[in-house]
C-alpha cells in the first residue's frame, strides 16, 4: 500500500511541478509584456492554498486519524491526485 501511496504522490508533485514551470512562465511573459501580474499569481496562489488545506483538513479528520499513516497517506494521494494530474495533461496538449 505504501508502494501505490507512493506512485500517486510522485504523480501529483509532477504534475504540479509542470503547472507551477507553466505559471512561472506565463508570469514572466506577462511582465515583461507590461502586464500587471500580480492578481495572476495571487489567484494561482489561493487556488494552491485551498487545495492544500483541503487536503490537510482531511487527514486531520477523527475517522482518517485512526487509519494506519501508509493507509492516510493512499487515501489524500487518490484525492489529491486527479485534479493536477488531469490540469497538467491538458496543459501539456495544448500548449505542447
Amino acid at each position: 500500500m505504501a508502494v501505490l501511496a507512493a506512485v500517486l504522490w510522485a504523480v501529483t508533485l509532477a504534475s504540479l511541478a509542470w503547472l507551477t514551470c507553466l505559471v512561472a512562465m506565463a508570469a514572466v511573459w506577462g511582465a515583461a509584456a507590461g502586464a500587471p501580474m500580480g492578481g495572476f499569481l495571487l489567484r494561482c496562489a489561493l487556488i494552491v492554498a485551498g487545495a492544500a488545506a483541503a487536503v490537510i483538513a482531511l487527514a486531520c479528520a477523527p475517522g482518517i486519524r485512526r487509519t494506519a499513516p501508509s493507509t492516510r497517506l493512499l487515501l489524500t494521494g487518490a484525492l489529491a491526485c486527479p485534479a493536477p494530474t488531469a490540469l497538467a495533461i491538458w496543459t501539456w496538449i495544448h500548449a505542447g
